[in-house]
């Protein structure tokens, strides 16, 4: 089911955009938005970064490196994970094959 995009709008550093998109996701846009907003004023308030471009760069780098960083955990969570999930398996499997022979 295809929804209709509507246009949004959004403030980012006291300056507003319209975006397109669908309303399921208004939400999350404007959460995105408040989010970049937020870091793009962290930027600005240390004062060694100047012009909109450049923080623009930099929030977004910081925020790729984050996600980045968050993904690369989650992959190591769900490896760990998958590796105790087989030990337990393994320890039923056993568990399994010794009741067998007892039973015979």
């Amino acid at each position: 089911m295809n929804e209709q995009s509507t246009a949004v709008q959004v403030k980012i550093l006291d300056k507003e955009y319209q975006v397109n998109c669908p309303p399921s996701d208004q939400e999350a846009l404007m959460k995105s938005a408040k989010y970049l907003d937020e870091n793009m004023r962290k930027i600005k308030s240390r004062g060694n970064i100047h012009g909109g471009e450049k923080i623009a760069v930099m929030a977004a780098l910081n925020i790729t490196h984050d996600m980045l960083r968050k993904n690369r955990m989650i992959n190591e969570s769900r490896h760990i994970t998958a590796q105790q999930v087989k030990v337990i398996e393994d320890k039923i499997d056993l568990a399994i094959a010794t009741n067998r022979q007892l039973e015979i």
